[in-house]
């Protein structure tokens, strides 16, 4: 029997517009296709290009565990390649980002010698850099809503601030359909304002699904981010307060010509401004 292999392939976030040359040659080579995507467009895109393609949304069931089903669709995906396929999994936006059974299933079959690699794709952190025109080399800091709170990681307000899935904030079961969130937003905005001023520009944002479709960013008080509308896919983003101050010391230790400096920081703070 001859050993099989994994390959983790990304969709990107716009419908198949996203998805990569080097990540379709693999999703249409693999003797076995398994995918996890948001829309339908990319659904049928991906079981066009390879006939074996299998869904694995259908672990998921009201009121279970999202662990539970990530745990299953890491037997089913180890499971494949155990047959001694080449198994390709495509899952929607970048496949590590916020993707447990794609790193899970990499690691055990690893662990045992199976070649099993992750191919990078475009994420909703990339659409949001593009649509919002942020730069990331500013500093930036990203963390899923739920874990942001219970573990009250330490932030820098200098840099810029992204919260992910601030729609399921506390909940760690599927649900399918919308919740009222006002409480868990309650707890967010009242949390985020002991180190943000009330009204601090705060920018709700979903990446387009679609080339033809718009993004979603609404760009309100922090003060006011317990009325608002939010989905599963919502993301939270809040600019640096201010610029951050430079080390005199280190710029004379570094060499640095002051004069070009003075410059690179005054562009920055007309950005924020």
């Amino acid at each position: 029997m001859k050993s099989g292999c994994l390959t983790v392939v990304g969709t990107g976030i716009q419908a198949a517009g996203q998805l990569t040359i080097e990540a379709r040659s693999y999703i249409q080579s693999s003797e076995k296709l398994l995918y996890l995507v948001a829309d339908p467009v990319t659904r049928q895109y991906l079981e066009n290009l390879n006939p074996t393609a299998e869904d694995l949304y259908g672990f998921y069931a009201p009121g279970k565990p999202r662990i539970m089903t990530y745990v299953e669709m890491v037997e089913k995906i180890v499971a494949e390649v155990d047959k001694g396929q080449n198994v390709c999994v495509a899952f929607y936006g970048h496949p590590g980002a916020f993707v447990y059974p794609s790193h899970e299933a990499i690691r055990q079959l690893r662990s045992r010698g199976v070649r099993a690699k992750m191919l990078p794709a475009p994420s909703a952190e990339d659409c949001l850099f593009a649509d919002l025109g942020l730069d990331p080399a500013i500093g930036c800091q990203s963390f899923e809503a739920t874990s942001f709170l219970i573990r009250k990681i330490r932030f820098d307000t200098s840099c810029i601030l992204i919260l992910w899935q601030i729609g399921v904030i506390g909940d760690l079961t599927f649900s399918g359909q919308a919740t009222d969130m006002s409480r868990p937003l309650s707890v967010l905005a009242e949390y985020l304002q002991s180190h943000y001023p009330t009204d601090h520009r705060a920018i709700i944002y979903e990446a387009s699904h679609y080339p033809i479709c718009d993004p979603r960013i609404d760009v309100i008080p922090l003060g006011d981010l317990p009325k608002a509308e939010v989905t599963g896919i919502s993301t939270l983003c809040l600019p640096p307060t201010k610029a951050v101050p430079v080390d005199n010391e280190m710029i004379d230790r570094l060499g640095i010509n002051r004069e070009l400096l003075g410059k690179a920081v005054m562009k920055l703070e007309l950005r924020f401004a």
